[in-house]
């Protein structure tokens, strides 16, 4: 994984942080699908994500605006993912989507 390339502002982060159940239980290849299916998304931007040991993860996904962002949420297949989710591989998550105003790196 390398640091998503985006656009000068203002876009839309949409962070996902959330605390693994133990065992994988298909999470890795659903983490991969969606990952693939992400980014045939209208507006996509890119990803990143890390995970710690203990099971805590971030993933911020980033789109051209909010009405992209909240497409990616209603895809038939993510929402079998967020269910899933719910049901099998987070015993805790939340989602805040935030507007970046501002960026800069090297």
């Amino acid at each position: 994984m390398s640091i998503a390339s985006t656009p000068a502002p203002p876009y839309t982060a949409v962070v996902f942080t959330s605390l693994r159940t133990e065992g994988d239980r298909g999470y890795a290849a659903m983490a991969e699908r969606m990952d693939r299916l992400a980014a045939e998304q209208p507006g996509y931007l890119g990803i990143e994500a890390a995970r710690d040991p203990g099971g805590l993860g971030i993933t911020v996904s980033y789109w051209v605006d909010d009405a992209a962002a909240a497409a990616w949420k209603q895809v038939a297949e993510h929402l079998v993912a967020q269910e899933r989710g719910r049901e099998v591989w987070y015993a805790d998550y939340r989602v805040r989507v935030a507007t970046v105003g501002r960026a800069y790196g090297p």
